[in-house]
């Protein structure tokens, strides 16, 4: 029978916890599949070997495992796929198939110019946007974000559009702010590339409160229709419904 295994990223804090397993519940009602199995990478349960064996007790012979994330990096390549191996030895008789993440997406950098559009401020001809990414140590995580800031300018006719990261990669999105304030910014867009809320959402606002009204921090990605779509096609994806050549 065939199931399909969503694996978040989990996250101390519970709201976050609670808008990912909403968000993929939305998605859920849209895939025509008998079992289907919310787990987490860390942090909170039910993990990823528990969530197969409660899909192999209610029949599930084909697991279809859903990266919930939005780039390819140490999650995707190393932990996911290690704990697929261990299981296969477990299950000998479970097939694996494994989905894409997200990637760069057009859709997922249209929420991001709506977010700018939410915050009912109009950029101004010297603002600027800082594009926020979590960052990895795979090199293709910085290219990627630096990508975005591109795509969002051009949706956004924002003059300046600069990256900046939450760990690993430099500039770090301290360094960012603290440039930008030293400068003599007055209009800072920060618009994260992250999914939930959860612990870097509520450091990036306990960072910019020191900095007055100088930076707009806009919403993260969250349960938008497009990101949902999206994720629903690498769910289509992997369960060999859906050319990839459409995505």
């Amino acid at each position: 029978m065939k199931s399909v295994l969503y694996v978040s990223h989990g996250s101390r804090v519970e709201e976050a916890k609670k808008q990912a397993e909403n968000f993929i519940q939305s998605v859920q009602s849209d895939v025509n599949v008998p079992l289907q199995q919310i787990c987490f990478l860390e942090i909170v349960n039910p993990g990823i070997p528990e969530g197969v064996e409660r899909l192999v007790n209610a029949g599930a012979d084909e697991i279809a495992v859903i990266p919930v994330l939005l780039f390819a990096a140490g999650h995707y390549y190393k932990d996911i796929p290690e704990e697929i191996d261990q299981l296969r030895d477990i299950y000998p008789h479970v097939t694996f198939t494994y989905g894409k993440p997200l990637g760069v997406q057009e859709r997922l950098i249209d929420i991001m110019a709506e977010r700018i559009r939410e915050t009912q401020i109009t950029p101004s001809s010297a603002a600027k946007i800082l594009v926020v990414g979590r960052g990895s140590k795979n090199p293709a995580t910085k290219k990627a974000i630096e990508t975005i800031g591109r795509k969002l300018k051009q949706k956004t006719n924002v003059a300046r559009v600069e990256s900046c990261f939450l760990a690993v990669l430099k500039p770090s999105f301290d360094e960012a702010v603290h440039k930008s304030y030293e400068d003599g910014e007055q209009q800072v867009f920060i618009v994260p590339y992250l999914w939930f809320t959860g612990v870097l959402m509520r450091s990036m606002e306990d960072k910019i409160k020191d900095y007055g009204g100088r930076f707009i921090l806009c919403q993260h990605l969250g349960s938008h229709p497009n990101i949902q779509e999206a994720l629903r096609d690498r769910v289509m994806q992997a369960l060999g419904q859906t050319p990839e050549n459409q995505l």
